[in-house]
């Protein structure tokens, strides 16, 4: 079940690939986050806009609405610092707003330190965990019953290489990937049953953002692609085409 997947040769979004699809993108405002927004609208998805970067949001909000695509909504939260209430509280309003969610983007993350674990600070071991792992796994299920109430749901974890084979170093950051590889799957064969939801997760690989930046400020930016260049597997999974695939490593 768990197998790496690429997706089809020569698949390639029709136009209108999300319309009509309601859809949840933590991490919303920069890197790989924003590129999803910019791509998934104009695809026609209405999109919900999380992060904790308010000004990032609504600059996002701003380029969709001009690009002449659905309204986003925007909701602000800091995920380190959310309780299992708010995710509650977030669920309740899309309920309320929605009536249900046809695709979930965990998209959003922390570095934390690259450090021995001997030399861990525990405190930022807790807040990177917080973020990485808990944040994702309390909100997927918080919002199970509005994916449910859709016909054709995708939940998407975004992956890193060290979380599907461990790394010295990485710590914190590769625990939590790890941790969500493996939420990743249990998920997927509790719903493979009994809903038509999909669980899936992505490593986009290396990636020109502010996190790659972090882990490797040495690194020649310009040698890796965009965020623009990586959206092609979120689009897949997040549409249609992808219908019956699940548990599956992108």
């Amino acid at each position: 079940m768990t197998d790496t997947m690429t997706v089809p040769a020569g698949w390639q979004p029709a136009p209108g690939l999300l319309a009509g699809r309601i859809i949840l993108l933590t991490g919303a405002a920069n890197g790989i986050g924003r590129a999803l927004a910019d791509s998934m609208a104009a695809h026609g998805a209405t999109l919900v806009l999380l992060d904790k970067d308010v000004h990032g949001l609504e600059t996002a909000y701003d380029a969709i609405v001009a690009a002449g695509n659905p309204e986003p909504a925007l909701y602000p939260l800091d995920l380190q610092g959310a309780s299992p209430d708010d995710y509650r509280t977030l669920a309740a309003t899309l309920e309320q707003e929605f009536g249900r969610l046809d695709g979930l983007i965990n998209n959003a993350a922390e570095l934390g330190a690259l450090i021995p674990v001997t030399n861990a600070d525990t405190e930022l071991w807790f807040r990177t965990l917080q973020t990485d792992l808990h944040a994702p796994c309390l909100l997927t299920m918080a919002c199970l019953p509005l994916l449910q109430a859709g016909d054709d749901a995708s939940v998407i974890f975004v992956s890193d290489a060290v979380g599907r084979h461990g790394k010295a170093y990485w710590g914190a950051y590769g625990v939590a990937k790890a941790g969500l590889e493996g939420f990743m799957q249990i998920l997927a064969d509790e719903l493979e049953t009994n809903t038509t939801i999909r669980v899936n997760s992505i490593d986009p690989g290396p990636v020109r953002t502010s996190l790659r930046t972090l882990a490797y400020p040495a690194e020649n930016r310009d040698r890796l692609p965009a965020a623009a260049d990586v959206v092609l597997p979120f689009l897949f999974l997040a549409g249609t085409a992808s219908r019956g695939i699940t548990g599956q490593q992108f």
